[in-house]
């Protein structure tokens, strides 16, 4: 142990980012409660089964495996000891507009192991490869261009803001005497515009633009930095837990308990509870006060602030940011059982629509959308099929896990959002009738799979928002949308004392490593706090 305070903590949700805080704490010896308002543990990484089908709810792939390499390493024994990672390849099969289909490699081979940010040269000629193939030749080498962008962006940005507390616009503000990583990140370039500038062959543009929807963002507004993604991918690999993602959230929970932290499922907190500028504890749903030194919420900060903090101190947590930022998108989601199998499936597939401006105008209300968010007519289409026996019946059955982006559940304001729960004149529930459009979406795109469906599960922003808490199901709380949103989230401190956040709505973001920095930048800053003895950060191993 790295500590010896033992001071009191309670951890408002049992997501990821609540759990690897909670581990890292107790790690430090102190004493950590983690309260959870569902059943079971996990957030958005959850898990579906019926009838021998599994299925991943939320992430479906792991990217940066260091961060959580570095997580079980400080708090106990190494990750592998509690998962099987596996390399995908290729990474993705892409669909183009225009009907083109091609393959992009993985960056790491079957049987190596996460740990290199130098990606062989092979591995970027079997991506020009691809793209040339595919697209023309000259296509590899503009995508190439970008990544070797994305790269020096990664470099710039990594230590100064992915592992550090946020500062606000102080952190922005130490780039302007560092001129060229300024230059490198362009705050005043969006993803749109970085690829209008590096992609001449327009059919490229897509690829770049969907990392912006990582963070739930509009890539016409998110900052150019969040390329850096791409980078991320491209050196680090894309990689599946067998059994499925949610073996990794099983994992760092069973740490958690191994440490000694008290998990309580099925118990929601109606209120941070304070002593003058001091957390003093939580209200429970039960009318039980569990007292803390520490209170650390790893619920969505627009329900921390609306919902348990007091009238008059809900400014100290963050409120002001968040009404500067842009709540992010939300998705729908069907989970599909299929007989039979599917020639030369992919792990992961991403089918384009004609027209990707009208995605994001619909999920946003915006261009010729103002002021009137719908679901999205004509949206690009995620399928993920892994081959994996925990995830079907038998060898001659699929699970296909469907996501579309989607504007947020808002049924009492529709130029925020949409009310996803309504019916039509008919009386049939929107779910339904946009399920079977998207079907349709995909069938004319060359995956009809409407005779082979056994079942589907129709998953809404508004079960998500009931599921998780966060609000209209936005998945990553602010999007990314402004030049300044990576520095305007909210942070992981507040003017509250002994009051900390964590997760995928604070600092540095959502997604599964970011939410595992975040926990690593709160156990820090609570050890500082509590006069504890820890470390330095660990170097990031990827």
């Amino acid at each position: 142990m790295t500590g010896t305070s033992g001071a009191r903590v309670v951890v408002i949700g049992a997501g990821m980012g609540g759990l690897a805080t909670a581990a890292r704490l107790a790690a430090a010896g102190h004493r950590v409660t983690v309260v959870e308002q569902a059943p079971t543990v996990g957030g958005k990484v959850g898990w579906f089964s019926r009838e021998g089908f599994g299925f991943d709810t939320g992430p479906s792939l792991l990217t940066l495996p260091g961060v959580y390499r570095d997580l079980f390493s400080a708090t106990g024994t190494p990750l592998e000891q509690h998962v099987d990672l596996v390399p995908l390849d290729p990474a993705c099969r892409y669909r183009l507009s225009d009907g083109t289909w091609f393959d992009l490699p993985g960056a790491v081979r079957a049987g190596a192991q996460p740990g290199t940010d130098d990606p062989d040269a092979g591995h970027a000629a079997g991506v020009a490869t691809a793209l040339d193939t595919a697209l023309g030749a000259g296509a590899g080498r503009q995508w190439l261009a970008v990544l070797d962008r994305s790269c020096r962006m990664w470099e710039a940005s990594r230590d100064a803001v992915l592992r550090r507390p946020l500062r606000g616009a102080a952190t922005l503000a130490r780039y302007a005497t560092r001129l060229d990583d300024l230059r490198t990140i362009a705050p005043w370039l969006s993803i749109r515009d970085l690829g209008r500038r590096m992609l001449p062959d327009a059919r490229l543009r897509p690829l770049l633009d969907r990392y912006a929807t990582y963070s739930g963002s509009d890539p016409r507004q998110a900052p150019a930095v969040l390329a850096t993604a791409a980078w991320v991918e491209h050196a680090f690999g894309s990689w599946y837990v067998r059994g499925g993602i949610r073996r990794l959230g099983d994992a760092v929970h069973e740490r958690a308990l191994a440490l000694g932290t008290d998990v309580r499922t099925g118990v929601a907190v109606t209120e941070v509870m304070l002593d003058g500028a001091s957390v003093a504890g939580v209200r429970l749903a039960t009318g039980e006060q569990v007292a803390a030194d520490v209170v650390v919420s790893a619920v969505d900060v627009a329900h921390l602030v609306r919902d348990l903090l007091p009238h008059g101190d809900r400014h100290r947590a963050g409120a002001g940011r968040l009404r500067r930022g842009t709540p992010s998108m939300s998705g729908f989601v069907m989970l599909l059982a299929l007989k039979g199998r599917t020639p030369m499936l992919s792990h992961h597939t991403v089918m384009f629509p004609a027209d990707y401006d009208d995605e994001f105008d619909s999920v946003f209300g915006t261009g010729r959308q103002t002021g009137r968010p719908r679901p999205v007519p004509d949206p690009a289409v995620y399928i993920s099929a892994p081959d994996d026996p925990a995830t079907r019946p038998d060898d001659v059955h699929e699970a296909w896990f469907v996501l579309v982006n989607a504007p947020r559940h808002c049924p009492h304001d529709p130029a925020a959002g949409v009310d996803w729960r309504a019916r039509d004149g008919a009386g049939v529930p929107l779910a339904e009738s946009y399920a079977d459009h998207l079907l349709e979406v995909m069938a004319r795109r060359g995956l009809d799979v409407r005779d082979r469906l056994l079942w589907r599960q129709v998953r809404t922003p508004a079960d998500l928002e009931e599921q998780t808490g966060s609000v209209g199901g936005s998945i990553y709380g602010s999007s990314g949308n402004g030049a300044r949103s990576a520095f305007l989230r909210p942070a992981n401190t507040t003017s509250i004392r002994g009051l900390y956040l964590t997760g995928g709505s604070a600092h540095p973001g959502g997604g599964l490593p970011l939410v595992a920095l975040s926990a690593e930048i709160v156990a820090g800053l609570v050890d500082g706090f509590l006069g504890g003895r820890a470390g330095s950060p660990n170097t990031m191993r990827t």
